[in-house]
């Protein structure tokens, strides 16, 4: 890995993606959502009519298809930025994030990403801080109320919210859980900017010291 890494993971709702952004826009790093990576695999599998239960067949097609997540998620060229949070993908995209096949795939690809920037690489998901880069400059984990991350994914609702976390801190394949040495913010009622300041800070430690 030749550049800096920010890892941020958490809870769906917790604010990793508004913070993850405003974060590398702070910093003029690079910026990486794995979430939406694994939301436009299970979107295209589904519009492929591939079968999410085939462990095999979905991990061949992960392997197979071309992600591009900036400036708008595109899949094999084609825009899916407004099809990620479909309800149809809301309610698979744990049953593909759960893939271990998948999984492989794409934290491949992620920290291809990272190695790739020149500078650092702001990086947000739920297993960043503990598979993908365990070494990563600073690692973070965000949480925040169910009401409030419920709130703030307005799409969905809190029993929606309550059902990702459970699969995803008990699947297999790389669960979310807190790195040990992780810095953890609460982020109910705390503006972005705030949680960035806090963030920043923290990375100007490490990097001094």
């Amino acid at each position: 890995m030749s550049s800096q890494v920010i890892a941020i993971d958490g809870p769906a709702g917790s604010g990793k993606s508004s913070v993850a952004r405003a974060l590398a826009a702070t910093l003029g790093w690079s910026f990486l959502d794995t979430g939406a990576m694994y939301r436009a695999v299970t979107g295209e599998a589904l519009r492929a009519g591939v079968d999410l239960f085939d462990e095999e067949a979905v991990g061949a097609f992960a392997s197979d298809v071309t992600i591009v997540t900036l400036p708008r998620v595109s899949v094999n060229g084609r825009d899916v930025h407004d099809e990620l949070r479909s309800d149809e993908v809301n309610h698979a995209v744990s049953i593909v994030a759960a893939n271990p096949l998948v999984r492989a795939e794409m934290v491949r690809r992620q920290r291809d990403f990272a190695a790739g920037q020149p500078v650092g690489t702001v990086v947000e998901g739920r297993d960043i801080t503990t598979v993908v880069f365990p070494n990563a400059t600073v690692k973070v984990y965000l949480t925040a109320s169910l009401e409030e991350r419920a709130r703030r994914r307005n799409d969905e609702t809190e029993a929606s919210v309550n059902r990702r976390d459970v699969a995803d801190t008990t699947r297999e394949a790389s669960p979310l859980r807190r790195a040990d040495d992780a810095l953890v913010l609460d982020t109910t009622g705390r503006s972005v900017h705030d949680v960035v300041e806090e963030i920043t800070q923290c990375l100007k430690l490490r990097t001094s010291s």
